[in-house]
């Protein structure tokens, strides 16, 4: 099994989980390592390149092209809208969905105090809980953004990479380290989660692949992926969505959204088989609340 993934080291990792599960069941696996447009043009900031996608049509192509059999993604770096041809075919089970602010603890910031990050999301809603603060660009990769810390400020990043990189605790051992709460700041969609495509068409991949999903996990990111989906946008629109299951057949959704009148932060349930309809309702429900188009 050939399996299509970045190289840097989360998503190597990420790969060779995958891979260590397949291996498990008898097949000899090979990684098919591919540079993506986020990887080349660090820098310029993600949303200026297109969003949602950067870190990922490269990686779908080899599928596309047959030089690979499965490609492997962080779930929130995948587009709301499925490529032609390809398939989510499992997701694994969900690590730490939260951001993590490293370098100095929200309410320790000084008064403009500066925060490093990336995502237009994650701006939105520190500016929601401190007005005062001030955002400069963050890219690269694990280690290189651990290294970009400003002095007196912080930087934000999911707490799932820095968990399974092993480096959470000895991160937290120089410096401080805050996780915020998804119900203070909702992650991105999928955040945390691993998704693995193949090709639509691939019936006996499809099956090998069904028996390393986690359920759980695919209920909610699905739900989530349905929210991003009616919005009509990734990583352009400052938006969160994250779904847990919290009883049988029934989920939780906690969203957000940023937009020209205003802030939208919402809390939806429903049954999962119905999931698809009412969290595109919640959707426009935000858009109409936030004056987005």
């Amino acid at each position: 099994m050939r399996i299509a993934t970045r190289g840097s080291p989360l998503a190597r990792w990420q790969a060779e989980l995958v891979g260590a599960a397949l291996a498990a069941r008898g097949h000899a696996v090979e990684l098919v390592i591919v540079r993506t447009t986020g990887d080349a043009r660090q820098d310029v900031p993600i949303a200026a390149l297109g969003g949602q996608g950067v870190f990922v049509k490269e990686v779908e192509q080899a599928l596309l092209d047959g030089r690979a059999d499965v490609a492997v993604h962080s779930a929130k770096d995948l587009p709301s809208t499925p490529t032609a041809g390809l398939v989510i075919a499992a997701l694994t089970e969900r690590r730490d969905p939260r951001d993590a602010l490293i370098g100095c603890k929200l309410n320790d910031l000084p008064a403009g105090g500066v925060v490093a990050t990336g995502s237009v999301r994650r701006r939105a809603q520190l500016s929601v809980l401190r007005s005062d603060l001030t955002f400069v660009e963050l890219r690269g990769n694990i280690h290189t953004r651990l290294n970009k810390v400003p002095d007196g400020g912080a930087i934000v990043m999911a707490a799932a990479a820095l968990e399974v990189l092993g480096l959470l605790d000895d991160v937290a051992e120089v410096t401080p380290v805050e996780l915020m709460t998804v119900d203070v700041m909702v992650p991105q969609v999928g955040q945390g989660a691993v998704a693995v495509e193949c090709a639509e068409r691939a019936s006996a991949t499809r099956d090998l692949l069904a028996a390393i999903e986690h359920g759980p996990t695919r209920q909610a990111v699905d739900c989530e992926r349905a929210f991003l989906a009616e919005l009509g946008s990734g990583c352009s629109l400052p938006v969160g969505a994250h779904a847990v299951v919290v009883g049988e057949g029934e989920l939780c959704l906690r969203t957000f959204l940023a937009g020209a009148t205003g802030i939208y932060e919402g809390v939806h349930e429903g049954t999962a088989d119905e999931a698809h309809a009412w969290a595109a309702e919640a959707a426009g429900l935000a858009r109409q609340a936030v004056g987005a188009a």
